[in-house]
Order: C-alpha cells, then sequence, then structure tokens
C-alpha cells in the first residue's frame, strides 16, 4: 500500500526520461509528421557531431577576406585581413573564414559556418632560396631586386653595377635579415 508494484517502475522511468528529453532537446512538442532524427538539431549523446566541429579534411574553406588595409571594412564585416604577410608568427594575423561541410558528409548544426584560426598569408611565388642565390650570383646586375619585383630599385642597381659592389654586399644583407621581401607583401613559399 502506497508502494508500486516492481513491473510498473521501469514503466515510469522511461515515461519519465522521454518527457525531459523530449523538454530538453525541442522545448516544443514535436507535431505527428516531424521526426526527431531528420532535424538539424545536435543531441548530445547522438552519434552526428557537429558541423562546426569537423576538422578541415570535411570542410571547404574559402581565403581570407582582403579589405586592403582598411581596418573599419573589417570591423563591420568581423572577418578578414587588413595586411597580408609577416616575416615573424607574431606580425601574422589571424582571422575568420568562411567554411563549408563538403557533401556527403553528416553532421548536425549549420552546414556553413565562421571558423578561426586562418592565418592572413598569401603567396605568389617568391622563394627565398632562389632568390638569395640570384643575389649571391647575379646581384650586381640587380637580378634578385627584379625577382622581387622591384623594378625600379633593379635598374638603379643593374646601371651601377651593385652600387660599386657596396649595394650588392648590402641586399645580401638585408635578404639574410628579412628586411628585403617581395614587393607585393606576399610571403616566401614554404617549398624550393
Amino acid at each position: 500500500m502506497g508502494r508500486f508494484s516492481p513491473p510498473l517502475l521501469p514503466l515510469i522511468y522511461v515515461t519519465f526520461c522521454s518527457i525531459f528529453l523530449w523538454l530538453c532537446v525541442s522545448g516544443e512538442p514535436l507535431r505527428h509528421n516531424e521526426d526527431l532524427s531528420s532535424s538539424d538539431m545536435c543531441l548530445p549523446h547522438s552519434a552526428r557531431v557537429n558541423c562546426s566541429y569537423l576538422p578541415l579534411e570535411f570542410l571547404e574553406c574559402d581565403k581570407p577576406t582582403d579589405h586592403r588595409g582598411n581596418q573599419s571594412a573589417r570591423d563591420d564585416e568581423g572577418h578578414g585581413c587588413v595586411k597580408f604577410g609577416g616575416q615573424r608568427f607574431e606580425d601574422v594575423e589571424i582571422t575568420k573564414v568562411w567554411c563549408s561541410v563538403l557533401d556527403g558528409i553528416d553532421c548536425c548544426g549549420e552546414r556553413k559556418f565562421l571558423r578561426d584560426g586562418f592565418p592572413c598569408i598569401k603567396y605568389s611565388g617568391h622563394y627565398f632560396v632562389t632568390t638569395l642565390i640570384y643575389s649571391v650570383l647575379l646581384g650586381f646586375l640587380g637580378m634578385d631586386r627584379f625577382c622581387l619585383g622591384q623594378t625600379g630599385t633593379a635598374v638603379g642597381k643593374l646601371l651601377t653595377m651593385g652600387g660599386v659592389g657596396i649595394w650588392w654586399i648590402v641586399d645580401i644583407v638585408l635578404l639574410i635579415t628579412g628586411s628585403l621581401t617581395p614587393e607585393d607583401g606576399s610571403n616566401w613559399n614554404p617549398y624550393v
């Protein structure tokens, strides 16, 4: 008397858990034609992962937006690069880019989202080792400056025969110390 019979306890427990799960997940009752598994809602104990947690192998990400020095445009948009490049880690900006999940990947949540952690770096075919070799061997003719896209100083270096050798040596030192970089602000390509 006053106690539940043992076969009735599991039924009450299952009913209570079902109602609790329904309240936690949806907040409103399911309609009779709505299927919980087909919704984009992420269930905590589901095998489906949130799309924003997928590794980069399953995503297609855009290149960082170039705002060309316009800080207010970056602030309005909330992502993008004001400047590209930088030789040291501290000099490189980090931004968010739009990523979308590849077709055939099953995940829950938004399939297109902003992901953080992309460096503002661009490559345009400039190799450090190649430029250094040009500077050592043909620097007196301005070949290193031509390679970097600095045609005005390259012509001056060519006409003065490397500034009578002084400009030639100075450019080698500037290349090694990282002070002489490509004209377009791009980074050195990592592979030779």
